[in-house]
């Protein structure tokens, strides 16, 4: 089971690269394009944090030690943000000083983001329920497409050429797997870790939610498109959910 959770992990996080292709076929999007893309990824981790990993947490662990682990995942990845320095396109620059270059910054910030994905992916296995697993991997997989897509091209904005912002794209995705071992590895030493690690994924990928992607949709005038592409992305990650449960 650590080695599917693992290699699934894997292959959401390579969906980036599906996103990032496209870097090679269309010219540069439109703002209100890359926003309403952005605002799916969001819809779709907002509903895989709702139904693929609090109410499982809920049901396996009660409602405390869900509390518990959602608290822990966010902290967790509230000092990550603040410790590791990062960048997004339109927010700009954040924490701590660093001489790095920007392109660095982009590739940083979208490390931060995947991290908690592969967990969740990496955690849903855990349970030893495929299907709940494979459900989380195929909207991870899912949201991760938009995300290439706006991370290649505003490499193309900083000078990269199209085949160094889509390898870099491409490459955000590989930190998916190392959490999707980590959170498996934990759950797998014992079942009542099960539902800390459900909701401490959930945690961490609810601040990523509305502390970067939906400010950073919402940041350029395209409110509209951004919120029907969040609401699009709930509905799709709610229908697999259920499909698959």
């Amino acid at each position: 089971m650590i080695l599917i959770g693992s290699l699934a992990s894997l292959l959401a996080g390579l969906a980036t690269g599906i996103g990032a292709i496209l870097v090679f076929f269309i010219p540069e999007p439109s703002d209100k394009f890359l926003d309403a893309s952005l605002g799916f990824a969001a819809g779709v981790m907002l509903a895989a944090s709702s139904f693929s990993l609090i109410v499982p947490a809920i049901e396996i662990g009660g409602i405390w030690k869900t509390v518990i682990g959602i608290i822990a995942g966010t902290v967790f990845l509230f000092y990550a943000e603040r410790l590791i320095p990062h960048a997004h396109y339109v927010a700009g620059v954040k924490g701590p000083p660093t001489k790095l270059s920007k392109i660095w910054l982009f590739i940083l910030a979208i490390t931060i983001h995947n991290f908690p994905e592969g967990m969740a992916v990496g955690v849903g296995y855990g349970g030893g329920d495929i299907k709940a697993g494979t459900s989380l991997a195929i909207g991870i997989g899912l949201q991760n497409m938009p995300e290439g897509l706006a991370v290649a091209f505003p490499l193309l904005r900083e000078g990269s050429t199209r085949s160094k912002a889509f390898l870099i794209a491409l490459l955000t995705g590989l930190v998916e797997p190392f959490g999707g071992f980590l959170g498996i590895s934990v759950v797998s030493l014992g079942k009542f870790l099960l539902p800390y690690g459900l909701a401490f994924a959930a945690g961490a990928m609810l601040l990523v939610i509305t502390e970067e992607i939906i400010p950073e949709t919402h940041s350029r005038g395209n409110d509209r498109e951004a919120s029907i592409g969040v609401i699009l992305g709930f509905i799709i990650m709610m229908v697999f959910d259920n499909i698959f449960s």
